[in-house]
């Protein structure tokens, strides 16, 4: 089966993040065990009671290879702009393949199956591993639970495998992306009638919690010490959001709520931001919770891995990336990098596609690198 089957079939199921992933796991199991793989399943129950998979496949004998890295979960598609066909309905038109997961990262995944599949057992000198996680896109729920339980992770890391986090780069060769970082922070106050004293206005608490809100804002944007200029935007992007949720102008807020998201780069440590943030929640009386805290990932830039890659895939030199990845929770592995089909531009839109292009030379990046450290 070719990259772009494999695709259709996988955005075909809806694998929203808020939803379970076992029947788009199940395709995965079983579309591995049709290619000679054995594997390895990983359950879970997310915060809200939901069932969640990740399976883990391993083709060849011994230990080392390839290490390949996808997710099956997707973000929501409720704004999709076609009424002739939804959003897990694939459509081919011209040279794109429209879906939601397409490009993030169904595609990316289908082209490591159709990759692996050019290769019997039989010709392998050393392993082919193919991981699909859950809950990607809302923490990485899924990549965590393969770091801390799973087997052949664990061989991946001693055998010291080649990683590959599919997630879309369009085939450029990324050595290192940002971590992430998220908080909350809640004002409590009591609703009434705005003509009256009888209410508690939360927004009045939440004001100068803003104020120092802005000020670190500033900081991150000036100060050197939370500048790397390997990435772009070179700063943290300190993103600060507010919303009281009140319905009408002449009631006191009962509640005003504030989030901030941040990505530290190497070098960099989030507490630093996280425990000033946490002591002005404190000073104004606010609740605070850390909602998501995930490591950057980096690789020297030099090293042989990183070097190999570029020559397989015909580039001039690596890249970083803003946006977060598995790798976070997978930084055990030695040698990691992000590589895969598609442009992240195209992920998360009202009108997600992959190039089908794309698909085909992903398919053949992948086989080239099993060509180069599995056979």
């Amino acid at each position: 089966m070719d990259a772009l089957q494999y695709a259709k079939d996988l955005v075909a199921f809806n694998s929203t993040s808020v939803l379970t992933n076992a029947p788009v796991t199940d395709y995965v199991e079983n579309a591995l065990h049709a290619i000679a793989f054995e594997t390895e399943r990983l359950e879970y129950t997310d915060v809200r009671g939901v069932r969640k998979c990740c399976v883990i496949g391993k083709k060849g004998p011994g230990t080392g290879g390839v290490a390949y890295f996808g997710h099956t979960d997707v973000v929501p598609a409720d704004d999709w702009m076609f009424k002739e066909h939804g959003p897990f309905e694939p459509t081919v038109k011209g040279d794109k393949l429209y879906g939601r997961g397409s490009c993030d990262m169904k595609g990316s995944v289908a082209c490591m199956l159709a990759a692996a599949a050019q290769f019997p057992a039989t010709q392998l000198s050393r392993p082919i591993y193919i991981t699909c996680t859950a809950d990607e896109e809302i923490g990485y729920g899924g990549a965590k639970a393969v770091a801390e339980r799973s087997t052949m992770f664990h061989e991946m890391v001693q055998g010291d495998a080649k990683g590959i986090i599919g997630e879309p780069t369009r085939l450029e060769v990324v050595y290192a992306h940002k971590g992430t970082c998220g908080f909350e922070a809640v004002s409590h106050g009591k609703a009434a009638h705005s003509s009256t004293r009888e209410g508690i206005n939360a927004n009045l608490a939440m004001i100068p919690f803003l104020g120092e809100m802005l000020k670190i804002y500033h900081e991150t944007e000036k100060n050197p010490e939370w500048e790397n200029r390997e990435f772009d935007p070179p700063t943290v992007t300190w993103n600060i959001g507010i919303n009281d949720h009140t319905r009408a102008c002449n009631i006191t807020p009962p509640q005003s709520i504030c989030t901030v998201y941040f990505r530290v780069m190497p070098g960099q440590d989030a507490e630093v931001l996280l425990s000033r943030a946490r002591r002005a929640a404190s000073d104004c009386g606010l609740d605070f919770r850390v909602a998501a805290n995930a490591s950057p990932v980096y690789i020297d830039p030099k090293s042989d891995y990183v070097q190999e890659m570029l020559k397989l895939a015909a580039r001039q030199k690596p890249r970083t990336v803003a946006y977060g990845t598995d790798g976070a929770m997978l930084r055990a592995l030695k040698s990691m990098i992000v590589f895969g089909p598609g442009d992240i531009a195209q992920a998360h839109t009202h009108d997600e596609w992959i190039a089908l292009d794309q698909l085909e030379k992903g398919t053949e990046m992948y086989a080239r690198a099993i060509r180069r450290w599995c056979v």
